[in-house]
């Protein structure tokens, strides 16, 4: 059965698999002194920028906690949306490894603005309250939607301004670009991002992530907190091998325009049933809307998908890079089935 309820039910795209197969080969020197993570390490650097600094760790949270480890103390707090992953879906570890609060922002599309996080920015120098020290932002964002470079811009020289730093996590990163027809570099340290996580498991690999440092005054740390986060691998290379052949020949960026072309190929379906209602904007991947609970139910029978607010009969669609249009198709049907 196909799943529509997250991009990380999706499989491992061949030649990804095939990375994985060569690096299993021979023997090779542990903790990423080895040739398959020099070359991850170098096109990285080539996506990105020259001199950035990716680590590659396990998995989205440890990414995410060691990113922020490196940029807050426990007496900072981490502003964030209220929907953000490490405010609702890591079990706390960000709070726990940081020491940090966390600060939700109520938000009307999972975007933080200038506007809604400056009467957060408070307090400063007072020893009774926690400094702010870092934004965490995702992109694409929990709801679908895209930060465009201006809105990235303008958090980030906030931040800068008050001496804190923007955090990314970017575990969908490439359906923005390709949404945006921007490059890595264009949406991420052309705008002012100190730090990255860079995800690829929702886009057709398998495991891991890499945490890249554009920042140069948050590197000096940045070995020591990923290997005290028990998030060093110490045969690395299964997870680098992985990042060459995702950027290699632009396949980070084919996979992520087919999964967002899924994703309007259902979208113009349901804006054609009156019972489908849209709560945010398509923008990427995933798709928000409210249908009749029995048009829910019956559906659950046969696919696979998440309710966002059950209150509300809000559901998630979320498309991948191995949807095809024939699973679109086999649901649609099913849909209007259903609805008539």
């Amino acid at each position: 059965m196909r799943s529509f309820a997250s991009d990380n039910n999706s499989g491992v795209h061949p030649l990804v698999m095939e990375a994985l197969n060569q690096a299993n080969q021979d023997h090779a020197v542990g903790y990423g002194d080895d040739a398959w993570t020099e070359e991850a390490v170098r096109k990285i650097r080539e996506a990105f920028t020259p001199d950035c600094e990716p680590l590659f760790v396990f998995n989205g949270t440890g990414s995410n906690a060691v990113a922020l480890q490196l940029c807050t103390r426990s007496y900072n707090s981490i502003i964030c949306a209220e929907t953000a992953h490490i405010y609702v879906d890591e079990c706390g570890s960000p709070a726990r490894m940081t020491g940090c609060q966390i600060r939700p922002v109520a938000t009307p599309d999972g975007k933080l603005t200038p506007e809604l996080v400056r009467p957060y920015l408070c307090h400063f120098g007072e020893q009774h309250h926690s400094q702010p020290g870092a934004f965490y932002i995702s992109q694409c964002t929990e709801l679908g939607t895209i930060y465009q470079p201006d809105e990235l811009r303008a958090l980030t020289e906030l931040a800068h301004r008050y001496g804190m730093y923007v955090h990314m996590d970017g575990a969908r990163l490439a359906n923005a670009c390709a949404a945006l027809n921007l490059s890595f570099k264009e949406l991420t340290a052309d705008c002012g991002i100190d730090i990255l996580s860079f995800g690829g498991t929702k886009n057709g690999l398998m495991l891991g992530e890499s945490v890249i440092i554009f920042n140069p005054a948050l590197k000096k740390e940045a070995y020591f907190v990923r290997k005290q986060s028990a998030q060093l691998a110490s045969k690395l290379r299964y997870l680098s091998c992985q990042f060459t052949a995702y950027l290699t020949d632009d396949l980070w960026l084919k996979n992520a325009l087919h999964a967002n072309r899924m994703a309007e190929l259902l979208y113009t379906g349901l804006k054609e049933l009156p019972e489908a209602r849209f709560t945010q904007k398509m923008e990427s991947n995933q798709l928000f809307l409210t249908m009749p609970r029995p048009v829910i139910d019956s559906l659950l029978k046969d696919y696979f998908f998440y309710f966002w607010n059950e209150e509300e009969n809000e559901i998630r669609f979320v498309t991948s890079f191995d949807t095809t249009e024939q699973d679109i198709e086999e649901l649609l049907r099913a849909i209007r089935s259903y609805c008539h």
